[in-house]
C-alpha cells in the first residue's frame, strides 16, 4: 500500500488541515464512524482544532466513536494519560453523548486485564469476534512515528508484532523517545483493518509504565502521511 504523503509548512497548518480532512470524512459517513485516537503534541493541536466553534457546529458528534490506539497505564487523571489529553483538548469541549466515547480501562486492573477489558469493548462496538476482511473496525486511526520507527507502541523487533490471535495487548517495559508530538504512549493499540490510516507528524515518547498494544493488520484503504518538511523523507514504517 502506498501512502499519500502531504507536507505542510508548521504544525498549526498541518492540524487544520487534518481537522478539515477529518470533519469531512465524518460527515459524509452514512453510518456510525469511528476513530481511534492518538497521543502526542501533533495530535493535541488537532483535537483543539476540531473543539472550535466553527469546526465544532460541523462536526457531527453524535455519530462518531472514540478509541485509543494505545495508552499509557495511568489512571484517566494522571498528565501521562492519552484519554484525559484528549479530553481535555476535545471531548470535555463539544457535544459528544458519553456513549461514544470508549477509554481504554486502567483502573483496578493489571494491564493484561485492561487488555482483555477493551478487547471486548472492540469486539462488542464490531458486532462479531472475526474481522471481516472488508469491514474495517475503525474509519480513521490516527497514528504518530517514532525516531525508531515504532507507532503506537509497538517497536521493531517486538513480540507484539507477531501476534495473530488477541485485538489488545499488554506491553511491558517498551521504551519510547522524547515526548513530544506524533508518537504513540505506552498503552493499547487496535491493530485491527481500518479504511484510512494517517500518521501525524515527527518522533516523540520517553520511556514510560506498561503499555497494552493490539495485533498488527495490513489496513484497509489509504494511509495518508501528514509531515513538517523535516519529516518529508521519512517512510511509512507503521503498518
Amino acid at each position: 500500500m502506498t501512502p499519500v504523503i502531504r507536507v505542510f509548512e508548521d504544525a498549526e497548518a498541518l492540524a487544520r488541515n487534518a481537522a478539515e480532512w477529518l470533519c469531512a470524512l465524518a460527515l459524509a459517513s452514512d453510518r456510525r464512524f469511528a476513530i481511534s485516537c492518538s497521543g502526542g503534541s501533533t495530535p493535541k493541536r488537532l483535537y483543539e482544532v476540531l473543539a472550535e466553534p466553527a469546526m465544532a457546529s460541523r462536526f457531527p458528534w453524535s455519530g462518531v466513536h472514540w478509541f485509543w490506539g494505545d495508552e499509557r497505564f495511568v489512571p484517566h487523571d494522571h498528565p501521562d494519560s492519552n484519554y484525559r489529553m484528549v479530553c481535555d483538548a476535545l471531548l470535555s469541549r463539544v457535544a459528544v453523548p458519553d456513549g461514544n466515547i470508549h477509554a481504554i480501562p486502567t483502573a483496578g486492573l493489571s494491564p493484561e486485564q485492561a487488555a482483555a477489558a477493551y478487547e471486548k469493548t472492540l469486539r462488542d462496538f464490531y458486532g462479531a469476534d472475526t474481522l471481516a476482511p472488508t469491514r474495517p473496525l475503525f474509519d480513521v486511526t490516527l497514528l504518530g512515528i517514532g525516531e525508531d520507527g515504532h507507532t503506537a507502541s509497538l517497536f521493531p523487533g517486538h513480540p507484539a508484532l507477531e501476534e495473530k490471535d488477541h485485538w489488545a495487548l499488554a506491553v511491558i517495559g517498551a521504551r519510547r523517545r522524547l515526548p513530544g508530538d506524533g508518537s504513540q504512549q505506552a498503552g493499547s493499540c487496535r491493530t485491527c483493518p481500518i479504511r484510512r490510516s494517517r500518521a501525524a507528524g515527527c518522533p516523540g515518547s520517553t520511556r514510560g509504565p506498561p503499555s497494552l498494544v493490539c495485533r498488527p493488520r495490513r489496513g484497509l484503504g489509504t494511509i495518508t502521511m501528514w509531515n513538517l518538511p523535516a519529516c518529508r523523507n521519512e517512510e511509512a514504517n507503521d503498518v
